[in-house]
């Protein structure tokens, strides 16, 4: 198991404590020596990407989206197979 050290820096900077399993640890460092970067900056990378992936309209957001146009979603979709279907 792997432990980072924790201290916070000016508001800015943040170390943290983070236990990875002993593959995970093994897996990070085979992709850190692949792409020539730190763990550290892997950290930030994965961070980042989780970060913006949370902030992606998801389901939630997207329900009722058809109530302002008007039409029922049920009724553009039959709409829409009947074309097919033509």
């Amino acid at each position: 198991m792997c432990s980072f050290g924790t201290v916070m820096y000016d508001d800015v900077i943040m170390r943290t404590i983070v236990d990875l399993p002993d593959e995970q640890v093994k897996a990070l460092a085979r992709l850190c020596e692949s792409r020539g970067i730190s763990r550290a900056e892997a950290v930030r990378r994965a961070v980042a990407r989780l970060l913006a992936d949370e902030q992606r309209p998801g389901r939630e957001q997207a329900f009722g989206a058809w109530s302002a146009k008007g039409i029922k979603s049920t009724t553009l979709i039959r709409e829409l197979r009947a074309e097919w279907e033509a």
